[in-house]
């Protein structure tokens, strides 16, 4: 077996967590210059995971503004054009509400910021507020069926649109998630995994990528997707949902942003009930077929290991850490009745067709 790289970290990356947030927030101050702000505008940092998220609050403007600062090493700058041009895209020509980025002084959109004594250069970007709360966790049947409805508006969007010249995004095919490429890292490396564990999601993915191939990367089930529609990033208001955070958009399948949707809460006992909702929901402005449909627990389990090695591989966040060993435990329990099911529907499809060839054959 390949033994990993070891990676040696960045300057930024032996700062203590301390030192990194103020870091974040001296970025963030120096960027206001950028697009004409005063240094000392009223700066609060609203999340911190992948990127630092601040709310930017201005003398004379009754609405804030909002500003992202990027991690490092993870998108380029065309990578990041390209996301602002989709979301402005599905603004204008789909009317699926999305942040709107706000060009610089010099016209630009995407700032960047030099740290030279941390050897590291941030792009940033700041965004017009749009107004909207997260889904109610309590009630998620109607908001499942509206997030459906224009989940099926954005994909039918991202079939017909132009992509610019520079177009340039990650890629969650099999191996963005789990293979070669692992972006998010290695699901095996999941807090708590025991042998035991190990050997039942190495079928898991085995099986996972023997139905990926089988499924295809045709037009009608690949191409640019969210890839994040998890509560965290959906806004609600008055009957709209509005979509957030387009920061891990890329090629992909379009059932994985069902997948994506119940991110952290696969566990749920009204799951079914939820992916019925989304199900009807996309239906009103989509089509999916009954291959389709069948495939939907694949996609849940592929996004559940992606997690997976996502939890693992940012142990030092606050989300990470939120789910522990726990959440590995619950990947193996979702990887044991994903093994069950498709051998029951394998099961049943053999006796169909054994069926058919004594009535027909």
């Amino acid at each position: 077996m390949t033994q990993p790289v070891s990676v040696p970290l960045t300057v930024f990356e032996q700062l203590t967590p301390q030192q990194q947030l103020e870091h974040l927030h001296s970025v963030a101050e120096r960027a206001l210059a950028c697009w004409g702000l005063r240094s000392g505008a009223g700066l609060t940092l609203l999340s911190l995971s992948e990127n630092a998220t601040f709310r930017v609050s201005r003398a004379g403007h009754s609405e804030p503004l909002i500003m992202r600062v990027h991690r490092t090493g993870y998108h380029s700058r065309e990578a990041i054009r390209t996301e602002l041009a989709w979301m402005a895209a599905l603004q204008q020509q789909a009317g699926v509400q999305t942040p709107q980025a706000l060009a610089g002084s010099n016209g630009d959109m995407i700032q960047s910021v030099k740290t030279l004594n941390l050897e590291e250069e941030r792009f940033v970007v700041m965004f017009h507020l749009i107004p909207g709360a997260a889904p109610d966790e309590a009630e998620l049947i109607a908001p499942f069926k509206r997030l459906g409805a224009v989940t099926a508006r954005m994909h039918n969007h991202a079939r017909g649109w132009t992509r610019p010249a520079y177009f340039e995004r990650l890629i969650w095919d099999y191996d963005g998630c789990l293979g070669q490429r692992k972006h998010w890292g290695d699901w095996r490396d999941g807090p708590g995994l025991d042998q035991a564990g190990k050997a039942l999601l190495e079928q898991v993915d085995e099986l996972l990528h023997t139905r990926l191939l089988r499924y295809g990367m045709g037009p009608q089930r690949f191409g640019l997707i969210h890839a994040d529609l998890r509560l965290a990033n959906l806004l609600e208001s008055d009957g709209d949902t509005r979509v957030i955070d387009f920061d891990d958009a890329g090629l992909g399948w379009f059932l994985y942003d069902l997948a994506g949707a119940v991110s952290f809460i696969e566990t749920r006992a009204d799951l079914p009930q939820l992916i019925d909702a989304w199900v009807a929901g996309y239906q009103t402005q989509g089509q999916l077929s009954a291959a389709d449909i069948a495939e939907i627990p694949t996609f849940i389990m592929l996004r559940r290991l992606t997690l997976l090695a996502w939890v693992a591989s940012h142990a030092n966040t606050e989300l990470a850490q939120s789910q522990g060993e726990a959440f590995t435990a619950g990947t193996v329990e979702l990887g044991r009745k994903y093994l069950q099911h498709m051998r029951v529907e394998t099961a049943e499809a053999i006796q169909c067709a054994m069926l058919t060839d004594t009535l027909y054959g």
